[in-house]
């Protein structure tokens, strides 16, 4: 039996994976972004995925749209550096994708995501080998539309996107960092995992283990 629909509930239940899954790694991307960054990633994700969650527990959303297009807010409003602007636009583009719906079929959520990608590249001009979450988000999402050509299996796809995601962070070690605070570095970047591709998969953790019924 495949599953090929994902409720309001799933993506609430994503978000609040998400958030649970930053704050146990806050360390990890802390280390992380300590190499190459300002050592705030990890507290900033925290931080804005703890505002994300409180708001929904206080005023859960109706629609999906409505879900991302408040999460994307919050973040641009309480995460400082990159990472507010580019995960909240993110969301916000995903919402805007998605529309006033309960539910996402396959395509539709494939179409969000990808949507959501847009809006990353648009805010933060970053391309394939330039050491972002791009990285990570760009073989993730094209690991999700290559599952669906096979099987409508939204939890399959969701596995497959984790898998690429975790290669995609890894790729990012020898690469010469050449946007945001990172590329300042020079050839210094090169052997830090990206600490926004650290938490970009984890986000695609996240989607697979609440698809997965985790």
């Amino acid at each position: 039996m495949t599953n090929d629909t994902v409720t309001l509930d799933q993506l609430t239940g994503w978000l609040t994976r998400f958030r649970d899954l930053v704050t146990d790694h806050v360390a990890y991307l802390t280390e992380l972004d300590s190499a190459i960054g300002d050592a705030d990633h990890g507290s900033n994700m925290t931080r804005g995925m703890g505002a994300v969650i409180e708001k929904l527990q206080a005023s859960p959303a109706t629609a999906v749209d409505e879900l991302f297009k408040g999460v994307g807010m919050t973040l641009v409003t309480s995460v400082g550096g990159a990472s507010g602007p580019l995960y909240g636009t993110f969301f916000l583009r995903i919402g805007t994708e998605a529309g006033p719906v309960a539910t996402l079929d396959a395509p539709g959520l494939a179409a969000a995501l990808r949507a959501g990608l847009g809006g990353v590249v648009a805010r933060g001009k970053a391309e394939a080998g330039d050491k972002t979450m791009f990285d990570v988000l760009a073989p993730a999402l094209d690991a999700f539309d290559a599952a669906l050509v096979v099987s409508s299996d939204i939890s399959s796809a969701a596995r497959a996107a984790h898998t690429a995601a975790q290669s995609g962070r890894d790729a990012t070690e020898p690469l010469l960092a050449r946007k945001g605070r990172a590329s300042y570095l020079g050839e210094r970047s090169i052997g830090h995992i990206d600490p926004g591709a650290a938490s970009t998969a984890l986000l695609f953790q996240a989607l697979s283990e609440i698809l997965d019924g985790e």
